[in-house]
């Protein structure tokens, strides 16, 4: 593991990473998603895709990563491309979590894998109508100590940039984004997924032109059971787009 302190917004974020297979030629940067680190996905995809190198990153407050401020996920991917610059890292394959997804899509690298991306809006269920609406009645009236009842449970106990991140990032709309991507993207997805349905992913696969979508059985975080297929699909989708 290694701390590479990268400025941004005239900050300094102190952003951790792990790089493994360091004499692969092919570079493979995994992004985590929303509350995760990067152990978690070393942990899930390191024993496969031997022949890339794997590069692990804990996003800006997340993990070992440092965050002082409130980013949107432009500033998140920012970050990640200067970071990539210090360590000499291609856009060859980018996979992304939930989270993550979004900033993989707009590194815009050669092999997008999305698995259980963000990045489309899904109408929220009148029970989180509710709290939104209580907790800006709450904050008018000062009575923010009762907030927390009535947060997301993704955005408890977070520190205030990371508070403000949060509600930067989870309404973003990257519809645009995914129709304008022009590489190959493999799309997979859990067919039991709450925090971002099956009907995201068969929108962006609509979006995406030359893309597929593999379904499997699960929830958010089916990709901890499936990591071999997803590893050899990441693989077939990679040597399809040499020479191209």
């Amino acid at each position: 593991m290694a701390v590479k302190s990268i400025q941004h917004m005239q900050h300094t974020f102190d952003i951790s990473y792990e790089i493994l297979n360091p004499e692969a030629k092919v570079d493979l940067i995994i992004l985590h998603g929303w509350g995760s680190n990067k152990n978690i996905m070393k942990n899930v995809f390191s024993p496969f895709l031997s022949s890339f190198r794997h590069i692990y990153i804990d996003l800006p407050g997340f993990g070992k990563s440092t965050c002082p401020i409130a980013l949107k996920t432009a500033d998140v991917t920012r970050i990640v491309e200067l970071l990539m610059v210090y360590i000499n890292a291609s856009k060859d394959v980018i996979l992304g979590h939930s989270f993550g997804g979004k900033v993989a899509l707009l590194l815009d690298p050669k092999v997008l894998v999305l698995v259980a991306s963000a990045g489309i809006r899904v109408p929220k269920p009148l029970s989180v109508q509710f709290k939104i609406a209580t907790t800006k009645v709450f904050n008018f009236l000062g009575l923010k100590k009762f907030r927390s009842l009535f947060i997301a449970e993704d955005a408890k106990n977070l520190s205030r940039p990371m508070y403000d991140t949060f509600k930067n990032v989870v309404n973003e709309d990257f519809t645009q984004n995914f129709k304008e991507y022009e590489g190959k993207a493999l799309l997979c997805w859990g067919e039991e997924d709450r925090a971002t349905p099956l009907s995201s992913a068969n929108e962006i696969h609509k979006l995406i032109k030359d893309s597929k979508l593999q379904v499997y059985k699960g929830d958010h975080f089916f990709f901890t059971k499936e990591a071999q297929d997803i590893a050899v699909r990441l693989e077939e989708t990679f040597l399809a787009s040499v020479g191209h």
